[in-house]
């Protein structure tokens, strides 16, 4: 097993072949057990029992420094001898099953059992119908990440593909191929070059060019699939007033479904480089959002509306959602 293989197993993640991995999420877990559901389930409907939290690429060519994954696994490269679209699935949906396997209770038996899990829900979980592009490293690293997509779509499920937008090319041929995620995410973190330089240390030649190339492809994507401008807030770091403007108009330049904010947490390897300190509170969050809004609907362009607005938020996971149409959050069966 390479190296690589053996930190993901070390993190508690399930190896799927040669360079894909699952991990139980907790919201996966919590919903099991009655115990709620994440944001994903709040905003857009997902069902949080049902979601496989997975990746086609343990490799990525950032190393952010408020990333609570492997850092070490960074590389700027395509994924090499990939395993099939169909291979991956499998896999992933096996290593749902297997890291699925303590929460069941042996009607049977007459030991004392501990699981609290729903088992009608536990018996749903072990068919996801949902897939969560972004557990580790980057996605678009697989070459076949639109066969993969479209695989998906035909199995009945969505999927999300949350990216750090430094693969532009890979986007536009899902655009031209018709194999578009559910939601596509795209990460922005920094407002300009030398913010984004210091916080995701990238590997990439020409990162800052390369994602801001991949913001203007959102204008191209049908209504269908519903992009995201994903935002991750760090106290002291990337949520000064000074930056405020410059998000405004990277959101005004390419016109996102939703805008989705979230707050930095200290867990992970996050912790070997920022501490608890560095985590927004829920009441920073709101003050943020709030000069965001503001920012957005002035010197409106009447020509583009950017009426963005606060319409969800999930409070435990520091997890927040603009939209212009609150009736657009929820995932229709023509979205998949």
């Amino acid at each position: 097993m390479s190296r690589a293989r053996k930190r993901v197993r070390k993190e508690t993640y399930e190896p799927v072949g040669a360079h894909s991995a699952v991990q139980l999420c907790n919201w996966t877990k919590k919903s099991l057990k009655g115990e709620g559901d994440c944001f994903k389930n709040k905003f857009y409907g997902i069902e949080s029992h049902r979601c496989c939290q997975m990746t086609p690429s343990i490799f990525c060519n950032n190393r952010c420094i408020h990333c609570w994954r492997d850092i070490t696994n960074a590389k700027d490269e395509i994924v090499k001898s990939p395993d099939s679209p169909d291979s991956i699935i499998e896999g992933a949906i096996k290593a749902q099953q297997k890291l699925l396997t303590g929460f069941k209770i042996d009607p049977n038996s007459e030991k004392i059992q501990l699981s609290k899990a729903d088992q009608k829900k536990l018996e749903e979980a072990q068919q996801p119908n949902q897939f969560a592009l972004s557990l580790t490293g980057e996605p678009t690293l697989y070459p076949k990440i639109g066969e993969l997509i479209q695989k998906i779509r035909e199995h009945g499920s969505t999927s999300f593909l949350v990216t750090n937008g430094l693969q532009p090319e890979v986007i536009q041929e899902l655009i031209d191929n018709n194999q578009l995620p559910t939601r596509l995410y795209v990460s922005v973190n920094t407002s300009n070059k030398e913010a984004f330089d210091k916080f995701h240390r990238s590997l990439k030649e020409n990162a800052w060019e390369k994602l801001n190339e991949t913001l203007q492809l959102f204008k191209k994507i049908t209504q269908n699939n519903k992009t995201v401008f994903r935002m991750n807030l760090v106290r002291d770091l990337n949520m000064e007033d000074k930056f405020i403007p410059e998000f405004a108009s990277m959101i005004k330049n390419c016109q996102p479904d939703f805008i989705e904010i979230k707050g930095y947490m200290s867990v992970g390897f996050a912790r070997e480089r920022m501490g608890y300190d560095k985590m927004p509170t829920h009441q920073e969050m709101l003050t943020f959002i709030k000069k965001l809004e503001q920012a957005l609907q002035s010197t409106v362009d009447v020509q583009q509306s950017t009426d963005y607005k606060l319409q969800d938020e999930h409070e435990a996971s520091r997890a927040y959602v603009l939209c212009k149409d609150k009736n657009n959050l929820k995932i229709k069966k023509e979205d998949y």
